[in-house]
């Protein structure tokens, strides 16, 4: 962490200096605000976490339940999103507490005809090691404390409003707050006209529906879910049990000869596991009545289907049932004609559902919200404009179409007999094969006006552009101390700007020397035409540079200037934006950062949007291409 440039900190350093509308925040929900975010699910939440680091920009998230949420649903969190965790400062903090995945195994029939099972396979989760971080189970109600404790640390101090609904809203064509909100309040509150039942109408210049699957923000804009028909139904459970079924500690896909099949997930704790139990395909008349089955009926049918291991269920803690359905609505936003501005987002389940199988809904999620949160509060910080806030539906809607598809492949592999494989192996293997997907590395946007295009990718062929910015470990010049690159990107809506220098130190890296100076002087430099006059050196952009050598060969007085910034009231010189490249691990083996990510040692520009994808690589001397690239995605409309 960096911290001491506002002046001495004693006490939590996480705790930031309040500014903005975090110097008197309203403590009940005004009238007027910027973003009004509808929802405190994974996606809502991560918004307003990112939303929460502008304290210029007025966000208030609200929420039907009274309180904070106790049990979640979900509970499944990938690598991809364990990154993004990091950069709100609370990876370390959820994998601790949480159980992680390390490997599956795969039990079917027995194969001497019996009614047994037996085990058949263990895979290992994440075999090519695509990111450093694990696959972990946690409740979800823990991640939404995450992202709350980030908010109520940021500048913006911001907190959720609990114990209000969402009625409807109109758009108008007109004024500063377009968008008029009704909403209902849910329970009584501790202000003047907040008993239970009370109307109260807001005007927000932006909404963020983040609703769930029954949506009412998107019933509002007039998007509907559009899709296949649920047509199997599951039942889930989170149970303590006694058992001596022998894998009952790792994630297991169970597949019986006569009685159906189990996703066999354990939780944190050591002792809670969680059970989706297929319940098989649904009438088509049904009704909807598979979804009174009673708790006692999905016991019942896990025992079967574990025999001939014995399942005694001591407590559950939380149940329910669901039929796997598969829709997606045709946009994610309000515009309807090309010169419509958006105004209107839904994120998550309001504009996509599919099965829990791929561990999938809340991490798309999060990524969904992440997405459109820093978009926000670049436009509302006066540094981009509606062709920036499109870029949402135009990235994001492909994402939900990919996994729509996987999940569809995923979901019928669950519930097909093992016998009707002509490969035993066959579900193993795809699960192996196809890891890279539900882990959420397969997201690669297309170029946009904030992803560049192809031109310059051999330059760093381990940076795709358009993929999310894969870490790799680099030693910090100014005090020889070991960092993972991407680690040090924090959720603060800056753009960072890597520079991989043409030679080991700054003495033999003239073209790092010509940029630098380019960087700071020119008057087509996206640094100086757009980084704000009264803030930091580095408000916008976060630039780094990584020398090809080891860093004792590199004394800082010599860093060129553009990643010397001067930062906070003080002024002080951040001394923190220099690394070699080589770095002797405790092993004694010595990495490369060029080597391990195709790095060309002509040197390249790497650039990062704020939600941590690759948005393009540019030869150090082409100044050209990269202002061409940068100054668009911040013009405001």
């Amino acid at each position: 962490m960096e911290f001491h440039h506002h002046g001495y900190v004693s006490e939590n350093p996480r705790l930031l200096p309040a500014s903005g509308i975090g110097l008197d925040r309203p403590e009940q929900l005004p009238e007027y605000m910027d973003v009004l975010i509808v929802g405190s699910g994974p996606a809502g939440m991560i918004a307003a976490a990112q939303l929460s680091m502008y304290p210029n920009v007025h966000t208030r998230i609200i929420e039907r339940r009274p309180h904070r949420l106790i049990l979640g649903q979900a509970d499944g969190i990938q690598a991809r999103s364990v990154e993004t965790f990091q950069a709100f400062g609370f990876a370390d903090e959820i994998t601790n507490e949480a159980y992680q995945i390390t490997e599956m195994a795969f039990w079917k029939p027995a194969a001497d005809g019996s009614d047994a099972i037996e085990r058949t396979a263990r895979t290992i989760d994440d075999p090519e090691g695509i990111s450093e971080f694990p696959h972990l189970i946690v409740n979800q109600a823990r991640v939404l404390d995450y992202f709350a404790e980030f908010m109520a640390n940021s500048p913006s101090r911001m907190l959720p409003d609990y114990g209000w609904d969402f009625e409807d809203l109109t758009i108008h064509d007109a004024g500063e707050y377009p968008v008029e909100v009704t909403l209902r309040r849910t329970c009584d509150g501790v202000g003047e006209g907040e008993a239970e039942g009370t109307v109260k109408v807001v005007r927000a210049k932006y909404v963020v529906g983040c609703d769930g699957a029954r949506s009412k923000v998107r019933k509002s804009i007039g998007r509907t879910l559009k899709g296949d028909a649920a047509n199997h139904a599951w039942g889930v459970m989170d149970v303590v049990a006694s058992t001596d079924f022998p894998d009952i500690r790792l994630k297991c896909a169970i597949q019986s000869r006569s009685g159906g099949n189990i996703l066999h997930i354990p939780r944190e704790g050591g002792h809670l596991f969680r059970m989706y139990v297929d319940l098989g395909i649904v009438d088509t008349a049904d009704g909807g009545a598979i979804r009174q089955t009673r708790i006692e009926e999905i016991i019942s049918k896990a025992q079967e289907i574990m025999k001939p291991y014995t399942l005694e269920i001591k407590d559950v803690a939380w149940h329910s049932v669901y039929e796997v359905g598969h829709r997606l609505t045709d946009k994610f936003d309000n515009c309807r004609a090309e010169d419509d501005q958006a105004r209107v987002f839904i994120t998550g389940d309001a504009c996509h559902t599919h099965s829990a199988k791929a561990g999938q809904g809340m991490n798309v999620s999060m990524q969904d919200g992440f997405n459109i949160g820093w978009k926000l509060g670049q436009v509302l910080s006066g540094r981009g404009g509606d062709a920036l806030l499109r870029t949402y539906c135009e990235e994001r809607r492909v994402v939900a179409h990919d996994l729509i598809t996987f999940d569809k492949e995923w979901s019928t592999l669950m519930a097909t007999p093992s016998e009707e494989f002509e490969d035993p192996n066959f579900l193993e293997d795809f699960y192996v094969k196809t890891a890279e997907f539900p882990a959420g590395f397969m997201t690669c946007y297309t170029p946009s006006l904030v992803t560049a295009g192809d031109k310059d990718q051999t330059l760093a062929t381990g940076f795709p552009i358009g993929k999310r910015f894969h870490s790799y470990p680099v030693d910090r010049v100014c005090d020889a101390t070991i960092h993972e690159l991407g680690h040090l990107h924090v959720a603060d809506g800056r753009w960072r700007v890597y520079i991989f220098a043409d030679g080991s130190t700054p003495a033999d890296s003239p073209k790092v020397e010509q940029w630098s100076q380019w960087w700071m002087n020119d008057a087509a430099s996206p640094q100086v035409t757009i980084t704000p006059a009264d803030g930091d050196t580095d408000a916008v952009f976060d630039t780094k540079v990584v020398y090809q050598g080891d860093h004792t060969a590199i004394e800082h007085p010599d860093v060129p200037e553009a990643f010397r910034p001067l930062v906070g009231p003080l002024k002080l010189v951040n001394y923190n934006k220099a690394f070699g490249a080589k770095v002797r691990q405790r092993s004694g083996e010595i990495t490369d950062f060029f080597e391990a990510r195709g790095i060309s040692r002509e040197g390249c520009v790497v650039v990062v949007r704020p939600d941590q994808y690759v948005a393009g690589v540019f030869a150090l001397e082409d100044t050209t291409a990269l202002s061409e690239f940068l100054h668009p995605i911040f013009e405001a409309s």
